[in-house]
């Protein structure tokens, strides 16, 4: 699998993030099946990008932790 170009992604906070300056992470949308995201305090840092299914996992144990 080749790795999609971000440099034209729109990224977003996470509506995870707790909204401090030192915890948050940005996601962006678009790449289907792929979920970019990102350190916001490194925005020129890399990307992880992981997959659809791993990130709604996340996200539900996030939820419930």
């Amino acid at each position: 699998m080749t790795a999609p170009g971000l440099s034209t992604a729109t990224w977003r906070k996470s509506s995870y993030s707790d909204g401090g300056d030192n915890n948050c992470i940005e996601v962006a949308d678009g790449y289907p099946g792929l979920v970019p995201v990102r350190d916001s305090k490194a925005p020129a840092g890399p990307a992880l990008l992981i997959t659809a299914p791993a990130w709604a996992a996340f996200v539900e144990f996030a939820a419930g932790a």
